[in-house]
């Protein structure tokens, strides 16, 4: 979800639904023109953002799951003018502008979370489908998180433009699924992801740095065998914070809002399995979490509203819309 500048708010449906919310009144209308999405296990609907320069050219970003040939998909990212309309609105001129590579038989590990940074360039969270060593190949763009200029090209100060083609578009490598963006105030990126079996992660995202996945894991795999930790391999870059037992984190904020001024700064990942909403202070070069909130209920979005307050989107069929304030 996001807030337009009139204080409406953009949702998604796993679906495949964008609704139009108007959070004074508690209406929502649908917004049209969307693309089809791959919906089924982890896929459907995913993020949705709105251009830098929103206020002068209307221009939103939306990433999916989409179908592919033989039952294959892979996650994208469409960029369209959004036209808001008394009844709602819909999406001209959409226009797909990047797509996982290759599509693949999974049913999860998409990502495709989204972020722009203060130089108006735009940032990609590409989970490795769980296929594992795509993560490592440099011919993929699986598992890494990409960085593109706004209308899609790739820019040419990135750390591996030039080897052309996909891999121009990488910024990091050796992520597993990365379900959380976010700049802090003085434009450095976090990300978060989900570990294996223990060991979900919050980490720095840095120019061209690997962070190892499937190589080395805080955590194991499903089936028991072992992965090497972190510690074992310095090369890779380790994360700042990993849980075991894992959180589950999913939607990432970090604040910068007026109602809370204590937490500026900190940042708030939604938990689905820990059902909570976890707060986390940085450092220098370091981070830990601070406090955990217990929600009952499975988080799925974090963002903070255009007052400072703290919105949450519970996952699930029965999902609410919470709006955390100062009492």
């Amino acid at each position: 979800m996001t807030f337009l500048p009139d204080g409406r708010l953009l949702v998604t449906e796993k679906r495949g639904t964008l609704r139009l919310l108007d959070v004074s009144t508690r209406h929502a209308d649908n917004i049209s023109g969307v693309p089809a999405v791959a919906y089924g296990g982890q896929g459907g609907f995913g993020d949705v953002i709105l251009h830098p320069a929103f206020a002068q050219n209307q221009v939103v970003y939306l990433s999916y799951a989409e179908p592919g040939d033989g039952g294959s998909s892979g996650a994208a990212v469409a960029r369209a003018r959004l036209v808001l309309t008394e009844g709602g609105g819909w999406l001209g001129e959409l226009a797909v502008i990047w797509r996982q590579v290759p599509k693949v038989v999974s049913g999860g590990h998409w990502g495709h979370r989204m972020a722009f940074g203060a130089d108006g360039k735009l940032w990609i969270t590409s989970s490795e489908r769980q296929q594992f060593t795509p993560a490592q190949d440099m011919k993929s763009n699986l598992g890494k998180i990409v960085r593109l200029n706004d209308d899609g090209s790739v820019p040419g100060d990135n750390p591996f433009y030039s080897q052309g083609g996909v891999t121009a578009q990488i910024w990091t490598l050796g992520h597993r699924n990365a379900l959380g963006l976010g700049f802090d105030s003085a434009g450095r990126l976090y990300e978060h992801e989900m570990g294996p079996r223990g060991g979900d992660e919050l980490n720095l995202v840095e120019k061209g740095a690997n962070y190892g996945y499937p190589i080395v894991s805080n955590g194991d795999h499903y089936d028991g065998r072992d992965i090497p930790d972190h510690v074992t391999r310095p090369e890779f870059r380790a994360p700042l914070v990993s849980w075991t037992p894992v959180i589950c984190p999913a939607g990432f904020v970090i604040y910068s809002g007026r109602m809370f001024p204590e937490w500026a700064g900190n940042g708030f990942i939604g938990g689905l399995c820990s059902h909570s909403l976890v707060r986390v202070e940085f450092g220098d070069g370091t981070a830990r979490e601070a406090q955990r909130f217990d929600m009952g209920r499975r988080i799925r979005e974090v963002e903070q509203g255009p007052d400072g307050a703290l919105w949450l989107l519970e996952d699930g069929a029965d999902a609410r819309l919470l709006m955390l304030t100062k009492s």
